[in-house]
C-alpha cells in the first residue's frame, strides 16, 4: 500500500473506532454495525483465553454480509464433518449478518474488528489462526498484513472482481493491491474472475478456478426443504404461484401493476411476496395497495392456501418459500442495489424474471443465456411472460428445467473450495 494511501487509511479506521465508542442505540445499519463494535477487542481476547485450543489448528473464514457468507457455509459444513481436528473461527461485517453467523458450525463468531494494525494484532494474537480465509472479495490490507507478518496463511474463496469495481483503479488499487499480492491460494469463481484477480496482483501459482460455492449452497437447501413442515405445509396449493423474493419499492411499483393484469386473465393466481426489508412501513405499502384493490391479503404467519396474496413479513425463510414457486421475480432489477440472487428459485427449477439492471449478476446472465430466466423491462413485460407461463405447463417446466440445469452444472465449488483451505494448513 502507497505511504500516503496507508496513513489515510488508518486515520479512518481510528475515527471509526473513536465514532464507535460514542455511537447511541439505532435502526441504521450503519450506526448498529459501529455500536457491535464496542469491546471487540475484550470479546476476542476473553475467547482466545477460554475457548481456544492451542492443540488445534484453527481456520478462521471472513464473509462480510449475508451474500459471502452463504458462499462460505458449504465450506465451513465441509471442514467441520471431515476435518474434526479443526477449529473453526467465523467474522462479518454487516449487522445484518449477525442471526447468521448464529447458524453456523463453528466455534467463535463475531464482528470484524476495525482494520487498524493494534485490532489486527490483537484478534489474529488471539484467535492464533493457522489460515485466515476471505469469502468472495473483501480482502482487509491491514488485516492481511499483519496476518502475513505473523505467518498466518491467507486464501480468498468465491472470489470474483466485477469488471467495473472500483478495485481495479485509483485508489481502490492502491488499498488492495498489496493485499491480494499476500494470498498463498485463491479459487476463483470463473475465468474472467481469473484474469481480473491476476491483474490485481494475484500470484499466478496462488490461483485456481473452483467456481461458485453457492450452487452448493442453494442445491443443498432445495434439497433439505420440508414440503409437509410448517412453513410450507399450510401454503400447499395447485394454484398458480409467483414468489417474488427480496424485492424494493422499485420492484414493487412495477411487479403489483403486472399483478393486477395477469389476474385478469388468471384469477385464481396467487402472489407471495417477500420484501428485501420487511420493515412495518414496507409492509403496510403493500397491504394498502391490496386493500384499494379489494384483493385479499394476509402476513405469512396467518396465511394458508387460499390466500391472494400472501406478504411475507419474516427474514430467513424466502430459500424455502421459492419451493412453492411456478415462477419466480427476483428483486433488485428495477433498484440502484442490483440484483439479488436468483439461484434459489433457479435450484427448485422455477423459471425467473428479472428487472432490467441485472448485468452485474453473472447467474442472471447464464440464466438468461439457456432459457432459464426472461428479462421484463417493464409491467407489460413482466405480466406477458407470467401469463404465457401460467398458460402453458409445459413451457413452463421446460425454462423451469434450464433453470435447475445451470445450478446442476455449478455443483462441486464447495469441494473445490474446501481443498483450496485444506492446502494452507500444510
Amino acid at each position: 500500500m502507497h505511504p500516503l494511501v496507508g496513513i489515510g487509511y488508518e486515520a479512518v479506521a481510528q475515527l471509526a473506532r473513536g465514532v464507535a465508542a460514542l455511537t447511541p442505540a439505532s435502526e441504521s445499519k450503519l450506526l448498529r454495525a459501529l455500536r457491535a463494535r464496542r469491546g471487540i477487542r475484550a470479546r476476542f481476547t476473553s475467547w482466545g483465553r477460554d475457548g481456544r485450543d492451542p492443540d488445534r489448528p484453527l481456520v478462521w473464514i471472513h464473509a462480510p454480509s449475508v451474500g459471502e457468507g452463504l458462499q462460505a457455509r458449504p465450506v465451513l459444513e465441509l471442514l467441520r464433518a471431515e476435518r474434526a481436528e479443526l477449529q473453526l473461527a467465523y467474522t462479518h461485517f454487516s449487522p445484518s449478518a449477525a442471526t447468521f453467523a448464529a447458524g453456523l458450525p463453528v466455534d467463535f463468531r463475531d464482528y470484524l474488528p476495525f482494520d487498524t494494525r493494534a485490532d489486527a494484532a490483537i484478534a489474529i494474537d488471539a484467535l492464533r489462526p493457522a489460515a485466515l480465509i476471505f469469502s468472495k472479495l473483501d480482502v482487509w490490507p491491514v488485516l492481511s498484513r499483519v496476518a502475513s507478518e505473523r505467518r498466518v496463511r491467507l486464501g480468498l474463496i468465491s472470489a470474483t472482481v466485477a469488471a467495473l469495481s472500483s478495485r481495479r483503479r485509483g485508489v481502490g488499487v492502491a488499498l488492495v493491491r498489496d493485499a491480494y499480492g499476500r494470498l498463498d491460494a485463491v479459487g476463483a469463481i470463473s475465468d474472467e474472475d481469473a484474469e481480473r484477480l491476476l491483474a490485481l496482483g494475484v500470484r499466478p501459482d496462488a490461483l485456481s478456478v473452483t467456481g461458485d460455492t453457492r450452487y452448493d449452497q442453494v442445491w443443498a437447501r432445495a434439497s433439505r426443504a420440508d414440503h409437509a413442515g410448517p412453513l410450507l405445509g399450510p401454503l400447499a396449493s395447485d394454484r398458480a404461484t409467483l414468489v417474488a423474493g427480496s424485492t424494493w419499492p422499485a420492484d414493487e411499483r412495477v411487479l403489483l401493476r403486472a399483478w393486477e393484469r395477469v389476474r385478469e386473465v388468471h384469477p385464481r393466481a396467487r402472489l407471495i411476496v417477500a420484501p428485501h426489508e420487511p420493515t412495518p412501513a414496507h409492509l403496510a405499502s403493500i397491504e394498502r395497495w391490496c386493500a384499494a384493490r379489494r384483493i385479499p391479503i394476509a402476513r405469512l404467519s396467518a396465511a394458508d392456501a387460499e390466500s391472494a396474496v400472501v406478504l411475507v413479513d419474516r427474514v430467513g425463510v424466502l430459500g424455502d418459500l421459492y419451493a412453492l414457486a411456478d415462477a419466480a421475480y427476483v428483486g433488485g432489477g428495477f433498484h440502484a442495489a442490483g440484483l439479488h440472487s436468483v439461484l434459489e428459485p433457479a435450484a427448485f427449477g422455477a423459471p425467473v424474471l428479472v428487472g432490467p439492471r441485472h448485468k452485474g449478476s453473472r447467474d442472471a446472465g447464464l440464466l438468461l443465456a439457456t432459457g432459464g430466466a426472461v428479462e421484463a423491462g417493464s409491467a407489460a413485460d413482466l405480466a406477458a411472460a407470467l401469463e404465457q407461463w401460467f398458460a402453458d405447463p409445459t413451457a413452463r417446466a421446460a425454462a423451469g428445467e434450464s433453470a435447475r440445469d445451470t445450478v446442476r452444472r455449478g455443483l462441486g465449488a464447495a469441494r473445490r473450495s474446501m481443498e483450496v483451505v485444506a492446502r494452507l494448513l500444510y
